[in-house]
């Protein structure tokens, strides 16, 4: 079990763990599947299936059965993982080496494109109900999220990037996808396009809420947690949104970025966040959106649905050190 993770959910867990121990990937050559396992079993907290299982419950359908998508978004999640290390050129992931370094490049590149080609044979292996209605929302997602990475790289070469423009991208690079699972969960058990719609929206505030988190870990997160080093936004030079509130308070951020490098700029950078008051207001805003998603799942609770499940991994979510 997942050492911080709550009660009602801990059976979604070890059902999720269980099943992705009796999946692996195989095939020849080793060198090209050795990699996907290694990403898949680096650990993490399986928000995305657990979510896909969990909305399947609320909405009244059957944990058990909706397991091959829960494993379409955990697999698609990897997958993202593996590319984004390699445009991020970022040497570990969850405190281990990077798949392209403990690989190589064009290894982690073909890994990353088979586990592509996996989530989709395990989204067809699904066999129950809402089943078009689910691919064709994942293949919309899938869309979003590499949108989503093209801004973010995009970012690095525009000069003012606003808050609205990085909102939105937060929303498709990571957001969309777990709305997908939300709602993937929910027409799993029968529900109609209204309802699944709600789910969805509920688990895209969920998602604006930690990535913004994890914005904040970055930066202020304790290493022994979060198991990667301070700072590595500010490191590459990436315009997050306490770069975009500093700038827009007129706070000398782009010089400081331009003037420092490494280690300077990261120790400089944070001291300046800090003084602005930056970091406590990105964690107002995320908890904003998470409150955004409490308001819709009272709703669907008002509607007869037992969101238990989802209330809880809201919290977990959301009270995240790593």
């Amino acid at each position: 079990m997942h050492p911080t993770i709550l009660k009602n959910l801990e059976e979604l867990y070890k059902t999720y763990s269980a099943y992705l121990s009796e999946n692996p990937f195989t095939g020849n050559p080793d060198n090209l599947y050795d990699p996907m396992n290694y990403i898949m079993n680096l650990g993490g907290k399986r928000a995305r299936p657990m979510l896909t299982m969990a909305a399947a419950l609320s909405a009244g359908g059957d944990s058990n059965a909706v397991l091959p998508v829960a494993h379409t978004m955990e697999v698609f999640h990897n997958f993202s993982l593996v590319h984004d290390d390699i445009m991020d050129r970022a040497p570990s992931r969850r405190g281990q080496p990077t798949v392209h370094l403990k690989w190589d490049m064009p290894t982690a590149i073909l890994a990353g494109d088979n586990m592509l080609v996996a989530a989709y044979r395990f989204l067809f292996g699904y066999t129950g109900q809402g089943k078009e209605a689910i691919v064709s929302l994942f293949t919309d997602t899938a869309t979003g999220v590499c949108e989503g990475q093209q801004w973010d790289m995009d970012f690095a070469n525009i000069e003012h990037v606003n808050e609205a423009s990085y909102l939105e991208m937060i929303r498709l690079k990571t957001a969309v996808l777990l709305g997908c699972c939300a709602g993937s969960g929910a027409l799993s058990a029968g529900a109609s396009k209204d309802i699944a719609m709600q789910y969805y929206q509920f688990a895209v505030a969920v998602g604006m809420a930690f990535q913004l988190h994890d914005d904040w870990l970055d930066t202020f997160g304790d290493p022994n947690k979060t198991g990667k080093k301070p700072g590595g936004d500010i490191g590459e030079g990436k315009k997050t949104w306490l770069y975009i509130a500093a700038e827009q308070m007129g706070l000398p951020i782009a010089n400081l970025y331009k003037e420092k490098q490494d280690e300077a700029r990261i120790e400089a950078a944070t001291a300046l966040f800090k003084e602005a008051g930056l970091d406590t207001r990105l964690l107002q805003l995320a908890a904003t959106y998470n409150e955004e998603a409490n308001q819709l799942l009272q709703d669907l609770q008002n509607k007869g649905h037992q969101t238990q499940w989802l209330e809880e991994l809201v919290a977990f979510l959301s009270n995240r050190e790593h």
